[in-house]
Parts: structure tokens; C-alpha cells; sequence
């Protein structure tokens, strides 16, 4: 066995190595609470100019799987100086768009050998430039996103808030109501899902996982009647959220443009984006006239669009540059659309630590991965 580093920015004599690690490693180590307490001084670096958030860029292109169906390639990178550390999050997928009656929705096939999908994380010493780490984007990637909201609960929600309407059951649904009681003194949450049976099935579950309320809401305007934050996240391409919906006081989060009537955004008093330049598609390289079926970001359409770009963003907001909510009636809204890189850099950064005292992982030689030719 080689010697494992023992922090990011510690380097042993002798043979280094690189880890990998997996999925697993990242359920088995990573808890919401460590996801937030990494986020949110990265979140404020990039605020005060301390940190590199590095553009997305997306390339799309047939593929041979299917004439319908559209091969992506994904990037999206960061540096977080602080810890000495920068990443690259890479996904290569098969993109379908099935019918759902008569909606469509978006699902990414997994076709890699074993029916599996293909996303990494490569994380970098900022001091040496070599690998430290390589791991899947899957895990990680729930985390960061629902981390993320969970910071805009904590510094946009009313500090009383103790119900949550939750629209969705899948992936993500599951990691934002944890973010939320990481954050909140959540007490009972009213979940939805068009599928009866699913919503019941995670409400007993995240029942009995965290010790409060979990009620399946027969319809979705049930789940978020009442309730003190609003959280929709799910896969659906069509509206699920609407303005009659809205309360005073609330706080409401989306991951994906769509979900919310664009109207929602007209009762809202304060809201927080995460970068302008993500909020069109202008990330999205494909040749010409190649169709996409979900290229056009609805909310682009929105008439003052412009303004809306100009809202603070939620690294503003947790750095304190941006207004903070003045009363226990304003509605506050933060749209979660397309994270940054710098999020699998701070989350990377803690996971990494976390496994190399764990002992975890697999090491391979470093210099499997470095070369002895000036590039």
C-alpha cells in the first residue's frame, strides 16, 4: 500500500498517488450539513472575487443510438484558492426526450457497458497541478444542488419556517429536504408526485428517516397550500408551480426552467439567480439546425427578462451584497438553474478530505496520470 496524502495540501514523500473513489464513498461520508458548511464560504469567495467560476459549456451532436435522441457533452470547471484545490466536472450522455401523455420529458439513457451513465469529477492540487482525486459526478451532484438551495433558504426564508411543499419524489426531491431541515426548523412536509404510490412511499420513508411529518399530497396545489417554503424538483418539462399559488411569505426554489409559470416571478419581492450568463443557452454548442427539444429556456421569454439578469445572484446573497428580505411578507425566490463549477470544487475539496482520513478509495500512481512531455 502507498502512503495517502493527509489533506488536500499536504504532500508525503515518496510514491503519490491519486485516488478514486465512487459513489458510494460520497453517501457513506458526505452529509447535507458538510455539503452547506462547503458551499458556503466558496459562495462568498466567488462574491468578493476570490474564486474562479468557470463557464459551462455544452456541446450536442447526433448520435447513433437514436435519430431522436442527441449525444452531450458537458464541462464545467472552478477554482476555489482557499483550498488550494480546482476541478473539472466532465458528463458524456445519450439525451432521450420520451412522451410522458402529452408531455415530454427529459432522460439521459444509460448505455455505458453494465447500463450505467458516464460523469466524473477530476480534482486538481492548485499548488502542484496534479490529479488528487477522480470520482463520479452522481452523488455529489444531488448534494451540490440541493446544498445550494438549502443556501438560499438560509439566507432568504423567514427563520420561522416550519412547513415545506415539496413538488416531486426522484432524485433530487430526497437530498432538497434535507437541505431544507439542515437549514430550518422544518417540522411537516407536504410532498406531491403524479404518481400516487411514489409520493406515499417517500413520504413513509423520509418519515421515519427524519423523525417529522411527511404527508403525500393529493394534488400538487395541496402540497404547497400553507406551507412556508416551496421547493419544486422534479424532471418535467411543463409548469408545475403557479402564480395563484403564491403566498406572502414564502420562499420558492426550482432547479429546472419550466417548472414555475414564468408569472410566479411577477409576485416575487426578492430573487437571487445563479449566474446570467447560465440563464439562456448560450452555454449550448450544436451544428447548425440540429434540433433539440428542449433548447429555448421558457424563461427567456419573460417579458423584463433583462431585469431578471440582473438580480442578485446567490453568491451575492450570501456575502451579504445583495437586499435582504425587509419583512415576514416579502416572497423570495431563488431559481437553481444550471450550478456552477466551483460547487465540485468546495464540495470535492471536503469530500476528499473526509476519504483520505477515512482511508477510502482506490490509489493508483500519480504519474499514470501525468506525462514527462512539455504539452
Amino acid at each position: 500500500m502507498f502512503p495517502r496524502r493527509q489533506a488536500v495540501s499536504t504532500y508525503a514523500k515518496g510514491p503519490i498517488m491519486t485516488l478514486i473513489l465512487g459513489n458510494e464513498d460520497v453517501d457513506d461520508l458526505l452529509t447535507m450539513d458538510d455539503v452547506i458548511k462547503a458551499l458556503e464560504p466558496a459562495y462568498r469567495n466567488i462574491a468578493e472575487g476570490r474564486a474562479v467560476a468557470g463557464g459551462r459549456a455544452d456541446l450536442v451532436s447526433e448520435t447513433p443510438y437514436d435519430p431522436d435522441a442527441r449525444y452531450w457533452l458537458k464541462m464545467a470547471s472552478g477554482i476555489v484558492p482557499d483550498l488550494e484545490v480546482g476541478t473539472v466536472r466532465i458528463n458524456s450522455d445519450i439525451v432521450t426526450w420520451p412522451k410522458d401523455g402529452n408531455k415530454l420529458r427529459r432522460v439521459k439513457a444509460p448505455l455505458a457497458p453494465g447500463k450505467r451513465w458516464v460523469g466524473l469529477v477530476l480534482l486538481f492540487s492548485s499548488a502542484t497541478g496534479e490529479p488528487l482525486a477522480i470520482f463520479p459526478d452522481g452523488a455529489i451532484q444531488r448534494l451540490r444542488v440541493a446544498g445550494s438551495t438549502g443556501l438560499s433558504i438560509k439566507h432568504m426564508a423567514r427563520e420561522d419556517c416550519h412547513v415545506l411543499g415539496l413538488l416531486g419524489t426522484g432524485w433530487q426531491a430526497g437530498a432538497h429536504l434535507e437541505a431544507a431541515c439542515a437549514v430550518r426548523p422544518i417540522t411537516r412536509v407536504n410532498v406531491f408526485s403524479p404518481t400516487q404510490g411514489h409520493a406515499e412511499k417517500f413520504a413513509e420513508d423520509m418519515s421515519a428517516r427524519r423523525g417529522i411529518e411527511v404527508v403525500a399530497a393529493i394534488t400538487p396545489e395541496d402540497a404547497v397550500k400553507g406551507a412556508d417554503i416551496v421547493v419544486t424538483a422534479t424532471n418535467s418539462m411543463n409548469n408545475i408551480f403557479f402564480a395563484d399559488w403564491v403566498e406572502p411569505g414564502m420562499h420558492l426554489a426550482t432547479i429546472r426552467d419550466g417548472e414555475f409559470e414564468t408569472a410566479v416571478l411577477k409576485r416575487v419581492d426578492l430573487l437571487a439567480i445563479h449566474d446570467p450568463g447560465n440563464m439562456g443557452d448560450d452555454h449550448i454548442h450544436a451544428p447548425p439546425g440540429l434540433t433539440i427539444p428542449d433548447l429555448g429556456k421558457e424563461i427567456t421569454e419573460v417579458e423584463g427578462f433583462d431585469e431578471i439578469l440582473k438580480s442578485p445572484t446567490l453568491a451575492q446573497v450570501v456575502a451579504g451584497q445583495a437586499p435582504a428580505r425587509k419583512n415576514a411578507d416579502q416572497v423570495t425566490c431563488f431559481l437553481n438553474y444550471h450550478g456552477l463549477g466551483f460547487q465540485f470544487t468546495a464540495t470535492g475539496a471536503a469530500f476528499y478530505a473526509k476519504a483520505v482520513e477515512a482511508g477510502r478509495g482506490h490509489e493508483l500512481p500519480t504519474e499514470w496520470f501525468t506525462e514527462d512531455v512539455l504539452p
